[in-house]
């Protein structure tokens, strides 16, 4: 099997010093055998909570929201910024219900899903797809979600917990074809190449000597250039994949047409944003807003998330 192997189980994790992160990984267990509508109800009570807590984070997302819907006024800002705090409570529950919901639960969630014919299209001539997507709340139930429909491989990176690594990583290979880390760039190519689909999300500032300034909302954002070399080196397509969270309940998911790209690795990068710019506008409540997307600025550009804005 490509990618990470699936993770036998070291008794060193069961010392006292592990104890809290399995405590953790036992309550996100019972969290996902809650029936949907009783989860979602509980992430929105969380992410009411969440609302009414200080944090720095709070702040974070403010400043990016004024930097990306400046044409919004103050009650508007302030406004979507308590939407996405409420929406990181539903957040953790996804999260969860992503990684540890029984599977026949995850299959009775309501889903639509459009676009199966761009992807179809590529495995027809042969080529590997990068199903290309942002940070959203519900990121990794979307991505067991579409699992169901077509085998997907993810990329990821290990977490700091041994106890969370392991049962994670088991987690998602229980749903995944493959999953690859982050630094393992000859066997995601090698898996592109062999008409795989892997699911990738580029929109974090990383703070990466392979990033450059492209734009995002109109604002210069340190964004990595990965997707342009992972499409090249691995003869693959790159595909938007986009998905929001219904009022209702469910999810709408949706596989864009493929992004022309050509060898101009800044231009490739600046379609990538684009494209994930038009997913954030369809659900922006539902958009991560506390990572610090603009912390790298250009040579005398200040600082965004300076107190003082």
């Amino acid at each position: 099997m490509p990618g990470s192997p699936r993770p036998s189980f070291d008794p060193s994790l069961l010392a006292p010093r592990h104890w809290p992160a399995w405590l953790g990984a036992g309550v996100i267990w019972l969290i996902a055998r809650l029936p949907y509508p009783l989860l979602l109800a509980l992430g929105r009570a969380l992410g009411m909570l969440i609302r009414h807590v200080p944090s720095r984070r709070r702040h974070v997302a403010r400043a990016n929201i004024a930097l990306c819907f400046p044409e919004l006024d103050t009650r508007a800002q302030a406004a979507l910024v308590a939407a996405h705090l409420t929406d990181i409570g539903l957040m953790l529950v996804e999260f969860a219900l992503g990684w540890m919901g029984p599977d026949r639960a995850i299959a009775r969630i309501p889903v639509q899903l459009e676009g199966l014919e761009h992807l179809e299209a590529a495995r027809a001539r042969g080529q590997g797809v990068l199903l290309v997507g942002g940070h959203f709340s519900h990121l990794e139930l979307c991505a067991r979600l579409i699992s169901r429909r077509i085998p997907i491989a993810g990329m990821y990176r290990r977490m700091d917990s041994p106890v969370f690594e392991w049962a994670v990583l088991r987690a998602r290979l229980h749903y995944a074809a493959a999953m690859f880390e982050k630094d393992d760039i000859r066997g995601t190519v090698k898996y592109l190449r062999g008409g795989g689909t892997l699911w990738y999300a580029p929109d974090q500032d990383m703070r990466s000597k392979d990033s450059v300034f492209v734009p995002f909302f109109g604002i210069p954002a340190a964004t990595i250039t990965a997707t342009h070399h992972l499409a090249r080196m691995g003869n693959a397509q790159v595909i938007p994949f986009f998905h929001r969270r219904l009022p209702q309940g469910g999810y709408a998911m949706r596989l864009g047409e493929p992004l022309e790209m050509d060898g101009d690795a800044v231009a490739n990068t600046a379609r990538v944003n684009a494209g994930i710019e038009q997913m954030v506008r369809a659900a922006p409540e539902q958009y991560l807003w506390v990572h610090k997307r603009f912390k790298t600025r250009p040579p005398g550009e200040p600082d965004p998330y300076a107190r003082g804005r």
